[in-house]
């Protein structure tokens, strides 16, 4: 026999219509033990306002019939918050679990949030029709991370007039932004290429935005933020030694796309003495090319990377890199948030307002390592 949503299974058993477990509510409890729905609410949101007793008896009837709680969003909606935070991403979710640096500063913005009890939610800036989570997802505040700027994830938010906070994007003088010095992270990795010698320099950069290939005029192609400012950076270093390099873009942070890239500087004549590199993750399949071109890193081919992830140091050689704090950036960029969010509330509920975050910019260091040295001087003689 079908049962009603309201009927009670027996031993403690949850409701089922046809085989499938019915939508318990407030109604179907407060049916059960013979109060008001109003009643069975307050056991919930409001047990000062019932009785020990009746609120053991209204809270057994629920677990009884497998009721967990009311519903989220509705609850969201009465009490005003959310209790969770966005971070807006690139195209792609995967790259918040496979790319170290993401993970890392993941990890430090969960760790930073945990005393609040507000949760995260991961965001992507690709949306359908009917699914776009920045403009549908409840959130009481949200970080935009390493995507498109101009994205439509981040109009929905400002739209919504969310609290942000922006990371590894440009500041507009308007919302709090936390980054580190890419462009002087750059310039120290260059100049370090330049000092051992070396003259025939390639670049291999990343950007979710702008074209893809060989740049014939780098300094006129559209890139994202910080591809931009560390292309900046390597170029203020080989402009001022009278070094033109080759300079390559790819969209994706994937692998094999990466590795495309990496041919490509691999197969210019005379080929490269040194590459700069936009990540770790980069650098690392810019070695993979090399060896498989017979190349020995750092004897015929020294490589700098960015970050200073885990990868840097399991890399062999070990990786010359700089080394930005993630877990620093996290950190403030979560505190900063959670003071933007108060701000917004005591905008609504007239209370003391807190002072805006400032913007910041963290420091940034070379760590030399042993994917680089000087050029071999037959290779260097050889140079057009």
């Amino acid at each position: 026999m079908t049962r009603t949503a309201r009927d009670a299974a027996p031993n403690g058993a949850p409701i089922r219509v046809d085989g499938v477990a019915a939508r318990v509510t407030l109604q179907t409890i407060a049916d059960k033990v013979g109060v008001s729905r109003m009643t069975v609410s307050n056991a919930f949101s409001r047990p000062d306002q019932l009785s020990p007793a009746m609120r053991k008896r209204i809270l057994d009837a629920a677990k009884e019939l497998g009721y967990v709680g009311p519903d989220p969003a509705a609850r969201a909606l009465a009490r005003g918050t959310a209790g969770a935070v966005g971070i807006l991403l690139t195209d792609s979710l995967q790259y918040a679990f496979t790319d170290e640096n993401a993970t890392g500063l993941l990890g430090a913005i969960a760790d930073e949030l945990a005393p609040t009890g507000l949760a995260i939610t991961l965001l992507t800036t690709p949306e359908r029709q009917d699914v776009i989570p920045a403009r549908d997802v409840p959130l009481d505040g949200a970080l935009v991370y390493s995507c498109d700027i101009d994205s439509p994830g981040t109009d929905w938010l400002r739209r919504r007039k969310v609290p942000l906070v922006l990371v590894d994007q440009e500041p507009d003088g308007e919302t709090p932004s936390v980054n580190i010095d890419d462009r002087a992270g750059a310039r120290a990795a260059a100049q370090h290429l330049v000092d051992l010698g070396h003259r025939r320099f390639g670049i291999l950069n990343s950007s979710s935005v702008g074209p893809a290939g060989l740049l014939a005029d780098p300094r006129a192609a559209r890139s994202g933020y910080v591809s931009r400012r560390r292309l900046l950076g390597w170029l203020d270093v080989l402009d001022a030694a009278g070094i033109t390099p080759t300079v390559v873009q790819e969209r994706s942070y994937a692998a094999a796309e990466q590795e495309i890239g990496a041919r490509l500087l691999l197969d210019q004549d005379p080929v490269p003495t040194a590459i700069l590199a936009f990540s770790d993750a980069v650098a690392d399949s810019v070695v993979r090319v090399a060896r498989e071109r017979g190349l020995r890193v750092p004897d015929d081919l020294s490589v700098v990377g960015f970050d200073d992830s885990p990868l840097a140091r399991r890399m062999t050689p070990p990786l010359t890199t700089v080394r930005q704090d993630v877990d620093a950036k996290g950190r403030a960029a979560a505190a900063a948030l959670t003071v933007q969010i108060a701000r917004a509330n005591a905008a609504s509920t007239g209370g003391e307002m807190p002072e805006r975050p400032k913007d910041l910019l963290l420091p940034v260091e070379l760590v030399v390592r042993e994917s680089t040295a000087p050029p071999r001087p037959d290779r260097e003689a050889s140079r057009a």
